[in-house]
């Protein structure tokens, strides 16, 4: 039984012992495997002279400082070169260009183009990005000897057609030039060897998919294509379908999901806060671009500002191209720190040392999305995206980043919290006063330097007309030697000659800044005097409504007592009308002071009046019973005035005018319908009592 127990026991320890040195083993199996590996890697480090480029090219990398190629690179590049059909995906920024720029340039050395017909070609979506490309390319292409040429609208056609005459090898186009070049005969894609796709899916989301088809059409089978995407939509998979044979796909930093390099934010603000948070982020340090909807939006809120204080431009399509290219050439040299832009132009800034992109406004899709978030934390550099949310706009972003498969922080910011420590380390804002106080150091600093400058220049302009003056000196004794006079009386008088020109030429131009003084003095009291002449004759022609009621030069009148000065106001005086022998008592309105009022035909009784205006009966406050020729004068001359018995018969002074004629709306509110006489002229009989509100126009009727 012991025995048994025993052996049991032994077993089991020699088992364990057993397992022991097993795991130990393998650790160290392991350990060794993980030591030869990271052996390995440090060893076998790829290189671009590893892909199997040009060894000028390889040069003129490690010239431009590009000595290690990016994994997409790596990947792409020996396909590339092998003439295979290449997919490649991957994110803004991951190094896609040298990826197929540089074998295009590596197969097409060495071979001959003839006119018009160009060996290689890259389609791009923008301007931009096409120009991009081009600058990105050239070096290594002069290297090479090889042409390259931008084709893009918004420049010369005549200076591209001329270039493509003279040869060309690689084209960089966008669509619509290209395809107007091909339809003028300018270009002919006959000799392509390699057609190059950029921004797939931007050329999607803006609509060039047909030209994009009708080009590659044009391109003969057989040759190499390359297609590169930042994401891969339905109508990208048909083009890979219809154009690429058996193509090899590579897909490094994928832009679906999330970039390690890059941080997410959402400022969750109200609308009156906006305004000054945009401003408060970018008086930041460093490159920003900030995102807009509209090309409007980007000018606004470039202007606004550059009202603050920040050095910022807008860039968006309804601009130049030569205005474009400025405003980029700027962003690079340092010379504009921000960046407003939109949508359309944002995939064409290809611009190191971007580490913050703020959406101020917020991005149509989760594409555009992540093309804005592209422009920052590129080639592995690192960088933060915020976007700016109204209360109302929080969901519409948040599902926005969930579909582009980001994870955000968010923060609730008032007015005063964009300088809270968190929020400031994240956006780096900085109050405008600060950014003002910047400037005015910075524009202090400049002008010390300028004088610094113009001090040691007045320095040595002093030193060397010490030096002439001395040289000049020994020239005037030599030459009163050479004469035989004594060269101290002829320096003295040299040097006294030349005392009293210097003393002529300070009170010269004394005089002549005396003359520009009192000339500038005059026409400063010449322009305030015509001002104020200006506002004093303004003031006289007010009139009785203009002015202030409480004014200060009536010399004691009362308010309504304009003096003299009421015979200098323009309009119609009474007492200025030709003398038509008016009788004051026989004025016609109202005037006739000795006549019973019992008998004004102002009374409720409008049986007598009749609504047809018979002019002769009407009796609305005038006399009609004065003479009608007192108007004219003795000696029959016509006076002034309207007389209705001279008017041109138009024949409408009946029922039959062509305007409102079943209106009955001229008659004074208030007053009885059923006292008139129709409206159609008189001896029609009275409207009916009942027919009142019928008879009234609409906007007359009580509801």
């Amino acid at each position: 039984m012991a025995s048994g127990a025993f052996t049991a026991e032994a077993e089991a320890t020699a088992d364990i012992a057993a397992d022991h040195d097993t795991d130990h083993d393998i650790d160290t199996a392991v350990e060794d495997e993980d030591v030869a590996a990271d052996g390995g890697a440090e060893e076998t480090k790829i290189t671009f002279a590893d892909l199997g480029l040009p060894e000028s090219v390889v040069r003129k990398l490690a010239q431009n400082g590009v000595t290690a190629p990016f994994p997409i690179q790596a990947a792409t590049i020996p396909d590339a070169l092998a003439g295979k059909d290449v997919l490649g995906r991957g994110r803004t920024g991951s190094g896609k260009t040298l990826s197929f720029g540089l074998p295009l340039l590596a197969r097409l050395t060495g071979g001959r183009t003839e006119r018009k017909r160009p060996r290689g070609v890259i389609l791009t979506p923008t301007r931009e990005l096409a120009m991009q490309v081009s600058d990105a390319l050239q070096p290594y292409g002069d290297t090479l000897g090889l042409k390259l040429k931008v084709v893009c609208g918004g420049t010369s056609m005549g200076n591209q057609i001329s270039a493509l005459e003279r040869g060309v090898d690689i084209l960089v186009a966008t669509p619509g030039r290209l395809r107007d070049l091909i339809n003028r005969g300018s270009c002919s894609l006959d000799d392509v060897e390699t057609a190059i796709l950029d921004e797939a899916d931007q050329m999607a989301d803006l609509g060039f998919l047909p030209e994009v088809t009708e080009i590659l059409d044009l391109v003969p089978e057989g040759g190499q294509r390359m297609l590169f995407s930042a994401t891969m939509e339905k109508e990208i998979d048909s083009l890979v379908k219809r154009y690429l044979v058996d193509p090899v796909s590579h897909e490094v930093d994928a832009a679906q999901g999330a970039v390690t390099t890059m941080t997410h934010h959402v400022l969750v603000v109200k609308p009156r806060d906006k305004a000054p948070v945009t401003a408060a982020i970018a008086a930041r340090k460093g490159r920003t671009i900030i995102f807009v909807r509209t090309q409007l939006g980007a000018d606004r809120v470039a202007e606004q500002l550059c009202e603050s204080g920040v050095r910022a431009d807008a860039l968006h399509g309804g601009m130049t191209q030569g205005a474009r290219t400025r405003t980029l050439a700027d962003f690079k040299d340092g010379k504009v720190n921000v960046l407003v832009a939109t949508d359309v132009a944002a995939r064409g800034i290809h611009v190191d040392g971007i580490d913050l992109v703020l959406n101020v406004d917020p991005a149509g899709d989760h594409k555009d999305y992540l093309h804005r978030s592209g422009r920052t934390a590129r080639a592995g550099e690192s960088g933060t995206v915020v976007s700016l949310a109204l209360p109302h706009q929080r969901r519409q972003i948040f599902r926005l980043m969930e579909d582009a498969g980001v994870d955000a922080s968010r923060h609730l910011i008032a007015r005063g919290d964009v300088f809270d420590d968190d929020v400031a380390r994240i956006t780096g804002a900085r109050s405008l006063t600060e950014v003002q106080a910047e400037s005015a150091t910075n524009s202090a600093r400049q002008a010390e330097r300028e004088a610094r400058q113009l001090t040691r220049k007045l320095e040595k302009l002093q030193q060397r007309a010490g030096e002439l003056r001395e040289e000049a000196t020994l020239l005037i004794a030599r030459a009163a030697r050479e004469r035989g006079e004594d060269p101290e009386t002829a320096v003295a008088a040299a040097a006294e000659a030349a005392a009293a020109e210097a003393a002529a030429e300070e009170k010269a131009e004394a005089e002549r800044r005396e003359r520009a003084e009192r000339a500038e003095r005059e026409k400063r009291e010449r322009r305030e005097r015509e001002q104020r002449e200006g506002r004093d004759r303004d003031r006289g022609d007010r009139g009785p409504r203009g002015g202030s009621h409480d004014r200060r030069d009536r010399d004691g009148r009362r308010p309504y007592d304009r003096g003299e000065r009421r015979d200098d106001r323009g309009g119609f005086r009474r007492d200025d009308r030709k003398d038509r022998d008016r009788n004051r008592d026989d004025r016609p309105y109202g005037r006739d002071r000795d006549r019973n009022r019992d008998d004004r035909p102002y009374g409720r009784d409008r049986d007598d009046r009749s609504f047809g205006r018979d002019r002769d009966d009407r009796s609305y406050g005038r006399d009609r019973d004065r003479d009608r020729d007192r108007d004219r004068r003795d000696n029959g001359a016509r006076g002034g005035g309207f007389r209705r018995e001279e008017r041109r018969d138009r024949g409408f002074r009946n029922g039959d005018r062509p305007y409102h004629r079943d209106r009955r709306d001229d008659r004074r509110p208030g007053r009885g319908a059923d006292h008139r006489s129709s409206s159609y002229g008189p001896g029609r009989g009275p409207a009916r009592s009942s027919d009142r509100r019928a008879d009234k126009p609409r906007w007359k009727r009580n509801s």
